[in-house]
């Protein structure tokens, strides 16, 4: 567990997190709905979340995957952070994606999160490199990236099928061996 700040903390994913998942994403749904594939409503329910858990957190899946969630005080679920195909080799890299719940939008919650993940995959992961993907237009976690040391190397069109339609995406890395200089005002 790493705390983020006198509120929250980052933590894994646990096998009986399903029910507080699906709360998380149900108050979150209209706030995430422009950033994500669209979703099924048995999405929104305790039972697929428990078994989609499940199916992550099994041995033979694990290595693939680091499922992390912003927790506050009380223990609600305020956002995820993952680190997604996991390659090791000579390749050593993830992909990272992650959210925060509309509650919590603009207190640097997200950036500090993306901060821990990061430090996690590098000492604990051993990882080279991760890779994140935004929306053009998503200028708001192009600054989380930006105050952790992400740099942008390119474009890729209709790169997912977010919100129901392939959208144009900007891609964006961070060299886990490089010093992160912290862009002026964020935190």
């Amino acid at each position: 567990m790493f705390a983020l700040d006198a509120e929250h903390h980052l933590r894994l994913l646990r096998r009986d997190d399903g029910p507080s998942l699906a709360r998380a994403y149900r108050e979150n749904r209209e706030h995430l709905a422009p950033w994500e594939p669209l979703r099924s409503e048995q999405f929104y329910t305790a039972e697929w979340h428990t078994e989609n858990l499940r199916q992550a957190l099994s041995s033979s899946t694990a290595h693939l995957h680091v499922r992390l969630v912003i927790e506050d005080g009380d223990g609600c679920l305020r956002g995820r952070v993952n680190l997604n195909n996991i390659v090791h080799g000579a390749f050593c890299s993830a992909d990272l994606g992650y959210w925060v719940d509309r509650s919590r939008v603009g207190r640097g919650l997200a950036t500090r999160a993306v901060a821990v993940a990061l430090e996690h995959a590098r000492a604990e992961l051993g990882l080279h490199r991760v890779q994140a993907a935004t929306l053009t237009h998503n200028t708001a976690s192009q600054r989380v990236l930006a105050a952790n040391g992400f740099t942008r190397i390119g474009a890729a069109a209709r790169y997912l099928r977010i919100a129901g339609e392939w959208q144009d995406h900007l891609l964006f890395q961070r060299l886990l061996e490089d010093e992160v200089t912290p862009t002026p005002g964020r935190p």
